[in-house]
């Protein structure tokens, strides 16, 4: 019987967080999925990442598997230590009635199992204003099959008030289908690109052009935000990259985001002799030098 190295089948270190492991093999789990993988190997791939998986993931297996030391490699000729016993009965995902190597059979027992089908991972964009409001979205999703043939499903998701881009909606029972149980849809919220509103986290920016007079006399004026415009009043002798805040006026949901505004202040093109002669008497009057505290070059 030959020694499998899980961590190696994961492309992980020994030392790798369970995180870590959950990321790779989400990774490989696409690559290698048989009904839609073109890779070599795809279905014997997906089940050696599938049982390495089975090991990593659970705390107790990966505990008694690493009991057995880090001087093993793949492929060596391997017999269990005597009074070897390690518990806890093999779930493997995404394979019904599923035969585990002779390796794992060693280690944990039970040639089969009743298997709960595997997660599946999914993407959702939708717009700033969309995860501002909440909405209910159908989405259309094809679950794959054995005999490489998919079935559609069209199942209406609810998105709450406030969702964040990268945020994760977890969907019960929507997963693979297995003899003991589906698994579960991870549904993840990416928030398209605005054409007005930067989003960090749960805060905006909008980036609010003015003209010279109202950023050196002040002005109110109206901004948009996500709930609707509000009045701002924009300080006398303000200057271009400063910044307004508007408390509570970002995503919402148990904390609210802001709304930050910063202002830019944009010159009328000099295009014609009125605007030139205009430019002329500010430069003359105003005897305003930008640069002065270079001082002497």
């Amino acid at each position: 019987m030959q020694y499998k190295d899980y961590y190696a089948v994961m492309g992980v270190e020994r030392n790798a967080s369970a995180e870590d492991i959950k990321r790779a093999y989400r990774k490989l789990a696409r690559q290698y999925h048989p009904d839609v993988s073109k890779e070599p190997r795809a279905e014997e791939r997906f089940k050696e990442i599938g049982e390495a998986y089975e090991v990593l993931r659970d705390p107790e297996k990966r505990a008694a598997y690493d009991q057995l030391g880090s001087h093993w490699h793949s492929n060596q000729d391997f017999t269990p230590p005597p009074g070897w016993q390690a518990g806890g009965g093999p779930r493997m995902h995404g394979f019904e009635d599923v035969r585990f190597s002779d390796f794992f059979e060693s280690l944990f027992g039970g040639a089969r199992s009743r298997a709960r089908g595997a997660d599946e991972h999914a993407h959702l964009t939708i717009t700033l204003e969309e995860a501002f409001h909440g909405l209910t979205r159908a989405i259309r999703l094809t679950v794959p099959g054995r005999d490489g043939q998919g079935t559609v499903r069209t199942l209406n998701v609810r998105i709450p008030k406030g969702v964040q881009h990268g945020q994760q909606i977890r969907l019960a029972g929507q997963g693979n289908p297995g003899s003991a149980g589906a698994g579960d849809l991870y549904l993840e919220i990416d928030i398209a690109p605005h054409p007005l509103y930067r989003l960090d986290g749960r805060d905006l920016t909008l980036t609010m052009p003015v003209t010279p007079w109202e950023a050196a006399l002040g002005a109110k004026l109206k901004v948009p935000t996500l709930g609707g415009p509000v009045e701002v009043r924009l300080p006398a002798g303000s200057q271009t990259g400063q910044k307004l805040r508007l408390k509570g006026r970002g995503l919402g949901g148990t904390n609210p985001g802001d709304q930050y505004v910063l202002v830019e202040i944009v010159n009328p093109r000099a295009d014609s002799e009125r605007a030139r002669a205009l430019y002329q008497d500010m430069a003359r009057e105003l005897a305003f030098d930008p640069r002065a505290h270079w001082g002497a070059l």
